[in-house]
């Protein structure tokens, strides 16, 4: 059965965006053509650039990557080719967003646009237009297999048909899970103290602009933002992009190259800003953080309004789901939830996910139970008050279908879609044209399904 993940992966690992950004704009061996599908060609370049890029990301390389490697990209040919067929739409809108998400994080994994360029040898409008046709060729590729699947269902009986497939020796075995619900509430500082910070923030200001400083030094000495300190307070943004404050992006993109901003509040403390460079709705900026300090006073009065929303839980006049998105300044519970994800994206996660607080915090509740509001400090180092639900906790076990339904269904599920994916894969592939060099059939089980319409040339 073919992964549908790893299909969806595919394409973003074969386009060569990643290699060329992580330092190999040369190849090391001469380019040709392991396959073609239709007039799409597969070139040995990009499986091989594609492999070197797990090894980067320090993934796991199985024995046959490239023989894996080679029936993604076989597959995912097939899938682009007949949503063209089929008229799906992919705009170009959407394929220059996609562009520009990935522009942005490997911006942000090495630092700043300098730093991408120097290495992937490219200016990013070169790294973009190299990239531009095989993003597009992904996007159609993913949208033909979302109308494949898309419309999968499962019924209870499949799923225990599923678990009951499972040798039981090969049940997996879990670690004790919880089910951790949260409403936050970040005490905000005084007036006076506010105003205090401003009047630092302006004299930050001065001491650049009149060059007894600069804003790099500055920023590595009294910048309260973590990730962005230690290089001068950089970063790199766009004005579409959702994850910014709108406050310090409308700041930032009314500034003129070089200049500093006064001193803008925004939902993590007061900024200046200095826009370096800007081309459009993209921007480089520097800025200073400082977080006006809370007192015991207004942690107090938090944990007096945590107290009453405590007593309302109690008395079930309010539900939980109800109270954190009512009530919770986290961001997260306005969206997802009030509860605590795990990696999987379920609301079921081991204690190695928790912080230590949290931890010695479960150690004295019982299920069912809300904590007192108890004062915390975030990974940002902001000052906070919580009250910590324990909706569920299971014991140490393997997969069984009272513990694990949820999960279980999700796995028969998603077989169900890859069946379904093979299925469709046999029936259309009478209806293309594929060659692969000679020999790689016979070394590759993979490539078995397509015997009898493969080609070698």
């Amino acid at each position: 059965m073919l992964n549908l993940k790893k299909i969806a992966g595919l394409a973003f690992l074969l386009i060569g965006f990643v290699a060329g950004a992580q330092g190999q704009p040369k190849k090391v061996i001469a380019d040709k053509i392991a396959g073609i599908v239709g007039d799409k060609i597969i070139l040995y370049s990009d499986i091989k650039n594609s492999l070197a890029d797990i090894v980067r990301q320090g993934q796991e390389v199985p024995p046959n990557a490239e023989c894996m490697l080679m029936e993604q990209a076989i597959i995912s040919k097939m899938l682009m080719l007949q949503a063209q067929k089929d008229s799906l739409p992919v705009t170009d809108e959407e394929v220059e967003a996609d562009l520009d998400n990935r522009i942005r994080t490997y911006i942000n994994q090495f630092g700043s646009q300098e730093a991408l360029e120097e290495v992937a040898g490219k200016t990013i409008y070169q790294i973009k237009d190299d990239a531009r046709e095989s993003v597009k060729e992904q996007k159609l590729a993913q949208a033909m297999q979302r109308k494949i699947v898309d419309n999968v269902r499962i019924t209870p009986i499949e799923v225990k048909a599923y678990f009951d497939k499972i040798p039981k020796d090969s049940l997996p075995f879990y670690e004790s899970e919880l089910e951790i619900g949260q409403i936050i509430l970040y005490p905000k500082a005084s007036r006076d103290l506010e105003q205090y910070i401003v009047g630092e923030m302006n004299n930050y200001k001065k001491q650049i602009e009149n060059k007894v400083t600069d804003f790099c030094r500055l920023s590595k000495q009294v910048s309260e933002d973590p990730g962005s300190k230690d290089r001068c307070g950089q970063y790199q943004i766009n004005r579409a992009e959702k994850t910014w404050d709108p406050v310090f992006l409308s700041t930032a993109f009314r500034l003129k190259e070089g200049e500093i901003s006064s001193p803008v509040k925004s939902k993590f403390g007061f900024h200046i800003i200095q826009l370096v460079q800007r081309n459009g709705d993209d921007a480089i900026v520097r800025h200073i953080l400082r977080i006006p300090p809370v007192t015991e006073e207004e942690i107090n009065q938090s944990k007096r309004k945590l107290d009453t929303i405590r007593s309302k839980l109690i008395a079930g006049t309010i539900g939980f789901n109800e109270a954190g998105s009512k009530y919770s300044d986290d961001e997260a519970a306005k969206y997802s939830g009030p509860f605590i994800t795990g990696r999987d994206g379920s609301t079921f996660v081991t204690i190695d996910q928790l912080d230590k607080e949290m931890v010695a915090m479960l150690g004295k509740m019982k299920v069912g139970e809300f904590s007192q509001p108890t004062a915390f400090e975030s990974e940002q180092g902001k000052k906070g008050v919580r009250i910590v639900y324990l909706k569920s906790r299971t014991e140490p076990h393997r997969m069984n279908m009272k513990d694990d339904y949820s999960r279980i269904s999700t796995f028969a599920l998603e077989e169900k879609k890859g069946q379904t994916l093979d299925k469709w894969i046999k029936n259309k592939l009478p209806t293309y044209y594929v060659m692969v060099e000679p020999g790689t059939a016979e070394e590759c089980p993979q490539l078995k399904k397509f015997d009898g319409e493969t080609k070698s040339f």
